[in-house]
């Protein structure tokens, strides 16, 4: 998804809700959040994605992927944002997992010189 796309539809919807303010009351978030993501200090969350799509019926194909219909009603929506969140779970397992093969393998290169200069 591009980050930058995705802030620009952002900020159509924080302006149809009277500004950051009135959106952030809107959804139940803090305003400074919505600040922090539209000014790139803090990434754009499937949290507040998901705010968008179930409170103010936001197409997640439109907020996600600039695609399809703004607002939509359709239970498709509802599990589109499970697959993704669902996905993005997995993906934030998969990279603790590379992790730790890193610090693994890092340890294993570590440990090699060792062991050879000790058969020697």
């Amino acid at each position: 998804m591009s980050d930058e796309a995705v802030i620009k539809r952002l900020k159509v919807i924080v302006k149809e809700h009277g500004g950051q303010l009135g959106l952030a009351n809107t959804i139940g978030v803090d305003q400074g959040f919505i600040s922090k993501v539209i000014n790139r200090k803090q990434e754009m969350s499937y949290y507040l994605i998901r705010k968008l799509c179930f409170q103010l019926k936001y197409s997640p194909e439109w907020l996600i992927l600039g695609t399809g219909e703004k607002i939509i009603n359709k239970p498709e929506s509802a599990k589109l944002i499970t697959e993704i969140q669902m996905l993005r779970t997995e993906v934030d397992i998969l990279h603790a997992r590379m992790h730790a093969y890193e610090i693994e393998m890092r340890e294993l290169k570590n440990a090699l010189p060792l062991k050879s200069q000790q058969a020697g």
